[in-house]
């Protein structure tokens, strides 16, 4: 599962709405190669769902993922930062056990 904060909720409807895509579609989350560490998430808006999708619902929002990419990613916090360090999304991902500096990659 995957859990979604406040701040990250707050961005994801904004981003959805700029982007216009209907209320319908929902967000995906997926683990891809590539990266300095190797692995890099992924994130968009989706209204379709494969046989290989799990559908988890966190803070209002329903969350797709496909069961490869969930073995990466059970536990994580999906976060929101518009700190001095920068402004975006940030995965907390008890998994991982090196991530880059860009915070976008990562390796178990």
């Amino acid at each position: 599962m995957i859990t979604i904060s406040d701040k990250a909720r707050e961005q994801l409807l904004v981003l959805r709405s700029k982007e216009g895509h209907p209320e319908t579609h929902n967000l995906r989350v997926s683990v891809k190669g590539g990266g300095c560490s190797g692995l890099m998430y992924d994130l968009g808006f989706d209204g379709e769902l494969n046989e290989r999708d799990e559908v988890f619902e966190d803070n209002g929002l329903k969350i797709i993922v496909d069961k490869k990419s969930l073995l990466y990613l059970v536990g994580t916090t999906l976060d929101f930062s518009d700190g001095l360090n920068g402004k975006g999304f940030q995965f907390v991902n008890p998994n991982a056990t090196r991530t880059c500096g860009c915070g976008e990659s990562f390796s178990v």
